[in-house]
């Protein structure tokens, strides 16, 4: 069974930076994409950034040029560098595990960028 543990959110104020950490178990971690969502309240879960196997990348608009994504195959571990944040980057930020046409969720946390 796949555990997805997230960590690195809080307070932020704008245009600071934050770098969240997803801790993944039970899993061939080097055979599975990763990403990252967020999703704000009243709003619908929305894909933030995307890594592959081989290491290619991909990002929403929003936070292009702002946000990198990476990964550390022998420690199983994903992150999201985010930088030059904005208000409206507040929301909780999932990361996500797809192996074998299996999806995990983890279990969020919070970011809150606010003066």
């Amino acid at each position: 069974q796949v555990q997805l543990v997230e960590s690195g959110g809080g307070l932020v104020q704008p245009g600071g930076s934050l770098r969240l950490s997803c801790a993944a178990s039970g899993t061939f971690f080097n055979l599975a994409a990763m990403a990252w969502y967020r999703q704000a309240p009243g709003k619908q879960r929305d894909l933030v950034a995307y890594i592959t196997i081989a290491g290619t990348t991909n990002y929403s608009d929003s936070v292009k040029g702002r946000f990198t994504i990476s990964r550390d195959n022998a420690k199983k571990m994903t992150y999201l560098q985010m930088n030059s944040l904005k208000p409206e980057d507040t929301a909780v930020y999932y990361c996500w595990h797809s192996r074998g046409g299996t999806r995990s969720w983890g279990q969020g946390t919070q970011v809150t960028v606010s003066s």
